[in-house]
């Protein structure tokens, strides 16, 4: 009988979409075309059945023509705190991690449809708040524009309380047909839908075309009157209601990785028909009690994952390359391109990485590429279309920056064998000079804040700078530097704080601020604790061949670098003399109890994965606490792996050479025992 009731309450609201469909389309010829196309008495007729049935249903859309709704602008839009916060899906471009997920449990692929998330609230039948995602804790009211969406119901026929989240979007053909006749700045639809529906006047959304797709129940499940513990079945349940649902599949159990690419591809095509944008699909486990036992972190729930599409390769023109010295010496190219429109991004230069990826894609100016995002992130080269006529004159011969002769390096690795980049030997290279500096005065290394990449340039081509003790005795061109554009007294002090407040330092602080090649902050912790945090005895080590391979993740490369660095004399002179600026912490042993408590001084210990209380410092530093050593890779060595999600191929190195493996929970448990 439920079942009856519900058919019969779906068949309601189908004709009242169809009504509001067909009488907006005589309006707009009546109102807009002055070409009417049915009598009067047809329109009326239709109206009055509209009507009626809106009575008899409770359910009205938002643009209903039986609706005098004002389209009211608002000056701002609210801030709106989500009771349950609106988190992110992890991602993937494997299917494997589809099938592993589903070898757990029932789960639901869905499409990921591409816009703005929505989050829309009713109390007894009637919509009292709209907003959107916002950043999962906090988003905006949207509710002025709910009216000038095109099929958001204002009044359903449900008593209690119910939100839904779903998907905000323009569909395809009516974003080509918006863009054939429109302005340029149209980039794609799902920008136009996010800015749309964030308007503060809904009279122009109105003629956005957007749509609501739901894809999940927040509140008010229970009232449903389907099965309560699946998603699937609480999905369906809103059809009744009137609104539209994200198009999904059920997949069972232990389903194939055959059946889970045909249903891909099943999924992608309901996408083109119904001219729906999409990204990815999303994969959810059908049980909501289920789901909720997989907990969540501060980025997303761990109950489902978003599969994305591989990247897409639009055609384009290369025209040049761009070369920058960088701190090291080595010169970076740049790809520059006839700009084109990826992912709703202007995209005109990426990076080349070294000589050898030039010359493998046989590039030259003039000839047709092909270029991705990948990750959606990082532009990127994929092919050349046009091979065979590499131009080796694309390689300077002088430094673009100073104008001294330039050298190709060579260096193991790549298909051949070996990598080719371009370097500049002058040390006295403005830009290198530029780049050493804005790493000195890094966060990881010496933590200056206040003096940006900019004012670093001005000091150095004013004569503030040449080296890094300079930053120090800043004092002695007070009067200069107070009287230069964007400065005044009160920058200048501030700036001498952040650097007086640099004084005081740390061994790995110190270490890293000397850039001595593949010495970044881990490798400087594991040298601090080895050396007990002496400057002076890692001086010896390393100024008489000491081997640094005795440390655990230090290979023959490494050891090489520091015994190179030191053997120079100017960076021997600066090890030493720079060490007067500064007052060093005393290294506390920082074990937090006796050997017999915690079971980690000593080891040597590597984190991998997502955590959920830890960026990968945060870890890092916690192992340091505990008088262990935070290592980069897994080896014999290695004591433990500390393992979060998505944890790939160092997990499977430590059960092959039976390395103990602890969730971070089991960490966690371990040390505060």
């Amino acid at each position: 009988m439920q079942k009856k009731q519900a058919n019969s309450d779906k068949t309601s609201v189908q004709r009242i979409a169809a009504l509001v469909s067909t009488l907006n389309r005589y309006r707009h010829e009546y109102y807009n075309l002055a070409k009417p196309s049915v009598p009067d008495a047809v329109y009326d007729r239709l109206f009055d059945e509209l009507a009626a049935l809106e009575q008899q249903t409770g359910f009205i859309l938002s643009d209903s023509p039986t609706q005098s709704v004002g389209y009211a602008p608002v000056s701002a839009l609210r801030k709106v705190k989500h009771a349950i916060p609106l988190l992110s899906m992890d991602k993937t471009k494997q299917v494997d991690e589809l099938i592993s997920m589903i070898a757990v449990a029932p789960a639901l692929l869905m499409l990921k449809l591409d816009g703005l998330t929505v989050k829309l609230c009713y109390e007894n039948g009637s919509l009292v708040e709209a907003s959107t995602r916002g950043d999962g804790e906090v988003g905006e009211d949207i509710s002025h524009n709910i009216p000038a969406f095109r099929n958001v119901p204002l009044k359903i026929p449900h008593k209690g309380r119910l939100v839904i989240t779903g998907e905000g979007l323009i569909h395809t053909d009516d974003f080509e047909r918006m863009k054939d006749s429109g302005s340029g700045e149209i980039k794609n639809a799902r920008n136009l839908a996010a800015g749309s529906i964030r308007l503060l006047d809904p009279a122009v959304c109105k003629d956005r075309c957007i749509y609501f797709y739901a894809f999940n129940v927040l509140e008010g499940m229970d009232a449903l009157g389907g099965n309560a513990d699946s998603r699937g079945w609480i999905l369906e349940d809103l059809e009744p209601l009137g609104f539209e649902i994200c198009p999904f599949v059920r997949m069972a159990k232990g389903t194939s990785q055959e059946e889970v690419e045909n249903k891909i591809q099943h999924l992608k095509t309901v996408a083109n028909i119904e001219k729906l944008s999409i990204d990815g699909i999303v994969l959810r486990y059908d049980s909501i009690s289920f789901s909720k036992t997989l907990g969540r972190t501060g980025h997303h729930y761990k109950d489902g994952i978003a599969f994305k599409f591989e990247d897409n390769m639009l055609e384009t023109v290369f025209r040049s390359i761009q070369w920058a010295p960088g701190r090291s010496g080595e010169i970076a190219p740049v790809a520059l391109f006839d700009p084109v429109e990826i992912d709703g991004c202007t995209v005109s230069k990426a990076s080349l990485h070294n000589l050898s990826f030039i010359q493998n894609l046989e590039l030259h100016p003039g000839c047709r590429i092909l270029v991705s995002k990948r990750n959606m992130i990082i532009p990127h080269i994929e092919e050349n279309l046009d091979r065979g006529r590499y131009t080796p004159s694309l390689v300077p011969k002088r430094c673009p920056c100073c104008g001294k002769s330039t050298r190709i390096y060579a260096r193991s690795g790549g298909k051949d064998g070996q990598v080719a980049t371009l370097h500049c030997d002058n040390p006295d290279c403005g830009n290198q000079m530029l780049r050493k500096f804005v790493h000195f005065v890094g966060k990881k290394a010496m933590d200056i804040s206040g003096i940006s990449e900019a004012i670093l340039a001005k000091f150095i081509s004013n004569g503030f700078l040449s080296t890094y003790q300079d930053l120090y005795h800043l004092d002695r061109y007070r009067n200069q530097i107070v009287r230069m554009e964007g400065f005044g007294i009160k920058s200048y002090e501030k700036l001498q704080k952040s650097i007086n407040a640099s004084r005081k330092t740390t061994f790995t602080r110190y270490l890293v601020s000397m850039d001595i090649p593949m010495i970044g902050r881990t490798a400087s912790r594991a040298l601090d604790h080895y050396f007990g945090g002496s400057l002076d005895e890692f001086e010896k080590a390393a100024t008489n061949g000491f081997d640094f391979t005795v440390l655990s993740d230090f290979g023959a490369t490494l050891s090489g670098n520091i015994h190179d660095w030191f053997q120079a004399p100017e960076n021997l002179q600066l090890w030493r003399t720079l060490q007067g600026e500064f007052e060093f912490e005393n290294r506390k042993d920082i074990v937090m109890m006796e050997s017999k408590q915690n079971p980690f001084n000593g080891c040597t210990i590597v984190a991998t994965g997502k955590l959920e209380h830890f960026t990968r410092d945060g870890i890092n530093n916690k192992i340091a606490s505990l008088g262990a050593t935070a290592g980069s890779s897994v080896t014999r060595k290695t004591s433990y792996l500390i393992c979060g999600e998505k944890p790939g191929s160092k997990l499977a190195k430590a059960r092959e050479l039976g390395i103990p493996v602890l969730t971070e929970q089991e960490f966690l448990s371990m040390i505060s025992a």
